[in-house]
């Protein structure tokens, strides 16, 4: 396993930026396209207090903040799960690697080079138990105002000295969430999601401007000049606490230059009525095919 005082603090670990250059664009685009003094206050204590004023106020503001959503046991199985599957204990799930599994040998350069791990609840008992959890789903099917159903699952790993941003995007511009109604996501915290490792961050209303261009940039991402700093809001978590918000809302999560871990299960949810876009839908909706704009 990680520890602290040993690869977080080599310049050389596996998830660490390589280049002075790699390390100074990382920090600008920090300090540029996030701000840090805005933080959600607005928050729910438990999935069970959700009432219809706080379902208008989600679909008012695209984002909803809750302190408990799992309990220190079910926190604890969630990480032991995905650690037995980093470390092929449970098969089956999928991981995203920033570097060729041949290459990793240890469980510390392992859990470094680890992006994602998807598609797990076919596979892993511990984490379907959590999406399909009933308060969860509960929540869902009032926020929808209809039945909900799981449309994808993820871990997203921000392994410390170098977990690398997530640009500013709408999670419904990636083709699989494209659906003719608005998806639900729901981040559920692992370890603390702070200020300083690389805590979602939201830009309130924004899921109101409708589907928005995206461009390959380093990601599939909104373009940077586009994005309304002025108006972000930082959303720290405990573990177990979770941000619920719209497939539509701009959101984003920059780089994690802490000694820290920063893991989490993302999970959306569609409504039992919601359909599929077609290519055709998606490419207007999405890309700049209409416009011709380049970012």
């Amino acid at each position: 396993m990680l520890t602290m005082a040993s690869k977080a603090e080599d310049k050389e670990a596996l998830y660490a930026y390589k280049t002075e250059e790699e390390q100074q664009l990382a920090r600008t685009i920090a300090d540029t396209l996030y701000r840090y003094d805005a933080v959600a206050t607005d928050r729910l204590a438990k999935l069970s207090e959700l009432t219809d004023a706080h379902v208008k106020q989600f679909w008012e503001q695209g984002y909803l903040v809750v302190d408990e959503v799992l309990n220190a046991e079910e926190v604890a199985s969630a990480l032991e799960a995905l650690m037995d599957i980093l470390y092929g204990r449970s098969q089956g799930s999928k991981i995203q690697f920033v570097k060729p599994r041949s290459e990793l040998h240890s469980e510390e350069e392992i859990e470094l080079a680890a992006r994602k791990i998807h598609d797990y609840v076919a596979h892993e008992p511990r984490l379907k138990a959590i999406a399909d959890h009933p308060d969860v789903m509960a929540a869902m099917a009032k926020l929808f105002g209809e039945g909900a159903r799981l449309a994808q699952d993820q871990a997203i790993l921000k392994p410390p000295t170098g977990g690398a941003e997530k640009p500013w995007h709408q999670d419904m511009a990636y083709g699989n969430l494209a659906y003719d109604q608005s998806v639900i996501g729901l981040w559920l915290a692992l370890d603390p999601a702070e200020l300083d490792n690389g805590c979602m961050h939201v830009i309130p209303y924004s899921h109101r401007e409708g589907a928005v261009p995206h461009y390959a940039v380093r990601d599939w991402q909104l373009c940077d000049v586009s994005v309304h700093v002025e108006r972000d809001v930082a959303v720290p978590l405990k573990p177990g606490g979770a941000l619920i918000f719209s497939g539509l809302l701009h959101h984003g999560t920059p780089p994690n230059f802490s000694l820290k871990r920063r893991r989490a299960l993302q999970l959306h949810y569609a409504s039992e009525s919601a359909k599929k876009l077609t290519p055709q839908e998606y490419k207007k909706m999405f890309t700049n095919e209409m416009t011709g704009a380049e970012c």
